[in-house]
């Protein structure tokens, strides 16, 4: 039980890089962080109830499930960050580029909440039958702490200056190292 829990905060470190992002959008508010965490933490209990009643059903180790998720929103994470900045460069209009501040806010927080609930039904899949309700309070509690001292923080002037690329660039990646050890892990198995 000891090792879940600590599993669920060390995977979700990504969300240090989260906070960062939103930070340094001026639009976002703290509100909108709090509701996105309230969302993840419903798709992380999901998450862990999916995870254990699919788990016997799997003809494979749902480890590489796990792995090429992470990759796969690690890609995405970056791309779409590029796909979103290149479309604001396209669009001079003003009033669509102040909508554009909250479609990104929503992209990151559905992005962040599925990558939770992956995180938990991965950590579920490793962990059974030894696991509990503890994982998914766990991987919400870790993603919501560590995305709000990063959102304060990204909001002094020594983090204000970090370019808003870099966050999404190191969140990205770190979901795909997650990824990448998955699967790792389990061919050196």
């Amino acid at each position: 039980m000891f090792m879940s829990v600590v599993s669920g905060l060390v995977v979700s470190v990504d969300a240090f890089f989260i906070g960062i992002s939103l930070g340094l959008q001026k639009k976002c508010k703290f509100l909108y962080l709090a509701v996105i965490n309230a969302f993840l933490f419903v798709l992380c209990m999901l998450g862990f109830f999916i995870a254990e009643q699919i788990y016997e059903s799997i003809p494979f180790d749902p480890d590489y499930i796990v792995g090429f998720s992470f990759i796969t929103l690690g890609i995405w994470t970056i791309s779409s960050y590029f796909i979103a900045q290149h479309i604001k460069r396209k669009n001079i209009d003003s009033s669509e580029e102040s909508k554009t501040p909250v479609k990104s806010i929503a992209l990151v927080g559905l992005v962040m909440s599925v990558e939770a609930m992956l995180i938990t039904m991965g950590i579920t899949f490793i962990f059974i039958p030894n696991s509990t309700l503890l994982i998914p309070v766990t991987v919400a509690l870790a993603h919501f702490g560590y995305s709000a001292l990063t959102f304060f923080l990204a909001r002094t002037r020594y983090l204000s200056q970090v370019p808003a690329v870099l966050s999404h660039i190191i969140s990205g990646m770190a979901l795909i190292i997650y990824g990448l050890l998955a699967l790792f892990v389990e061919i050196a198995i």
